[in-house]
C-alpha cells in the first residue's frame, strides 16, 4: 500500500481495535516495511493520536485514551452494525436511547456510501422488532432529518396528524428533540402560527429541510397548555428543552401521584419497571413501595405495573385503582369460557 493517506487511515483503523499490534504484523497487514510502520506511527502521533509502544520481542503498538476522542475509522461491517443498532434503538424509542444517539445516526448516515445505506435499509426492513408497551414505532429517517435540521438550524416543512386524525402542513424552526423513553417529541417554533409547539414525531410525515437557516429563538419562560401540536405561552429567556416539554405536557394531562406496594424485593422491581416511573424503596421483608409522580396515561401505567410480574397493591391515585378494577374485571371475563359476551360491547372506561 503506497498511498500514504490511505495507509494511515488503514493503520488507524487497525489500532482502534482494542489490542496490541506487533510491528511485524502491522507491516504485513499494510504491505510495507517495519520501518515505514514506525514512520507512520510517528505521523499519527504528530496528528494527536496517542499511540503507545512497548519494547521487547512481544512488544507492539496500541492506541490509548487521550484528551479528546479522535475520529473513528470504521470498516464496512462495523459501520453497518452501528447504523442498524442506532436505527433500531431510535425507531422504537428504547428507554435510555436519547437525542445524542439520533445525532450520531444522522452523522453516520450522512457519510455512508450508497452501497452501505442500502445494506442498512435492507437489514432494517427485514427485521421485526419485539416491543413492549404502547410506544409508537418511528421512522428513523424522520428522526435523523429532524435532528440534522435542529443541529444545523435549518427550517423544516412536514405534514402533521393530530390526535383526532386532522392532517395539517407545518413550517417550523426546530429547536430540540426530546425522548421520553416510549416516544419522541419535537420542540419547535411554528412559523405559520407564530408560536411554540411540541409535536409527536410518530405523527410527523414527509419532513423536508428547506435549506433556509435561522437564528434560534429563546424558549418560553413558562410552558402553556399545548402539548402535541398545541399552543404554549412565550417568554424571553432561553430555557431547557426537557423542562419546557414537561411543562407543556403538564397542561394536557393530569399528574398521577403513584403509591404502589410490590410483594417483591426492590431490586427485582427496579429491573422490570421503567426508570421514568421512579425507583421503589424497600418496605419490609421481600417487599418495596413506589411513591412517585408520572405524566403518563392511566392505561400505560397500569400495563407497566402488571408487567413487573409480581403481586402489587395500588394505594393511589383513585383513578388508577378504578382503572385496574375495570381492567381486571374485563380480563377475568375474557378468561371465562361461555361468559355470554360476544366481544362487541364496551364496559368501563378502557
Amino acid at each position: 500500500m503506497t498511498d500514504t493517506p490511505a495507509r494511515l487511515l488503514k493503520l488507524l483503523s487497525l489500532l482502534q481495535t482494542p489490542r496490541e499490534w506487533p510491528g511485524g504484523e502491522l507491516a504485513e497487514r499494510l504491505g510495507v516495511s517495519p520501518r515505514t510502520v514506525r514512520r507512520d506511527i510517528d505521523r499519527l502521533r504528530e496528528l494527536g493520536y496517542p499511540v503507545e509502544a512497548s519494547r521487547g520481542s512481544l512488544g507492539g503498538y496500541r492506541l490509548v485514551a487521550g484528551a479528546a476522542m479522535p475520529p473513528l475509522v470504521l470498516d464496512d461491517e462495523e459501520a453497518v452494525a452501528i447504523a442498524v443498532g442506532l436505527r433500531a434503538g431510535a425507531g422504537h424509542a428504547i428507554e435510555g436511547v436519547d437525542e445524542a444517539s439520533v445525532r450520531a445516526l444522522a452523522k453516520l448516515e450522512q457519510v455512508l456510501p450508497s452501497r452501505l445505506r442500502h445494506r442498512v435499509s435492507a437489514l432494517q426492513n427485514a427485521t421485526v422488532p419485539l416491543v413492549r408497551g404502547d410506544g409508537a414505532t418511528i421512522d428513523p429517517q424522520t428522526l435523523t432529518t429532524l435532528a440534522s435540521a435542529a443541529t444545523g438550524q435549518e427550517r423544516l416543512r412536514f405534514s402533521y396528524r393530530s390526535g383526532d386524525g386532522t392532517e395539517t402542513k407545518r413550517q417550523v424552526e426546530p429547536y430540540r428533540l426530546v425522548s421520553t423513553g416510549r416516544r419522541w417529541y419535537l420542540v419547535a417554533y411554528d412559523l405559520l402560527r407564530a408560536d411554540w409547539r411540541t409535536f409527536r414525531v410518530d405523527r410527523v410525515s414527509e419532513p423536508f429541510a428547506t435549506g433556509v437557516r435561522f437564528t434560534p429563538r429563546p424558549l418560553p419562560v413558562e410552558g402553556g397548555g399545548g402539548g402535541e401540536g398545541g399552543r404554549n405561552g412565550q417568554g424571553g429567556d432561553p430555557g431547557d428543552a426537557a423542562r419546557y416539554f414537561a411543562r407543556s405536557m403538564a397542561g394536557m394531562q393530569p399528574e398521577l401521584r403513584l403509591d404502589v406496594r410490590f410483594a417483591a424485593p426492590a431490586e427485582f422491581v427496579v429491573a422490570r419497571l421503567p426508570p421514568t416511573l421512579g425507583v421503589p424503596e424497600p418496605d419490609g421483608e421481600n417487599a418495596c413501595r413506589l411513591r412517585s409522580s408520572s405524566m403518563d396515561s392511566l392505561e400505560w401505567v397500569a400495563l407497566r405495573l402488571a408487567l413487573v410480574d409480581c403481586e402489587f397493591t395500588v394505594q393511589g391515585p383513585p383513578a388508577l385503582v378504578a382503572h385496574l378494577e375495570s381492567l381486571g374485571a374485563r380480563l377475568t371475563r375474557a378468561a371465562s369460557p361461555g361468559n355470554g359476551h360476544d366481544g362487541h360491547g364496551h364496559d368501563g372506561d378502557g
